[in-house]
């Protein structure tokens, strides 16, 4: 399980500096609440929306692309943790939000990162 941890810390490391890479500001990383956690929320400047992202990293095929790992129950736990975070962070606005899964192939010592956007 540690290993596990450990490469899901690494892949939302480099999330993050894709994400600076191509024009995101990181609001939080690890969001929680009750209902779930939310992996990096960030702010998208080119498009001027706040987007809550989930990031897998995998270093093999053995169960399927990463993003198939965010089921329908998943994406209800990420869709009650965002609504949570706009009523902590907006007093009475409702910004443009957007959900977007990053997968993060990692082999040997090199990645390769998919941004899938309006996942749901």
């Amino acid at each position: 399980m540690y290993l596990n941890k450990k490469i899901g810390t690494l892949g939302e490391d480099l999330a993050c500096k894709y994400l600076k890479k191509n024009d995101y500001i990181i609001k939080s990383r690890n969001f929680r609440s009750k209902q779930g956690e939310i992996d990096i929320i960030a702010f998208d400047k080119k498009k001027k929306e706040l987007v809550f992202f989930e990031v897998k990293t995998r270093s093999n095929f053995h169960y399927g692309r990463p993003s198939d790992s965010v089921t329908k129950i998943k994406q209800e736990h990420i869709l009650e943790t965002a609504k949570y975070y706009i009523y902590k962070n907006f007093n009475n606005s409702s910004p443009y939000i957007r959900f977007d899964i990053i997968e993060i192939f990692i082999k040997d010592s090199s990645f390769k990162i998919n941004h899938i956007k309006q996942f749901m």
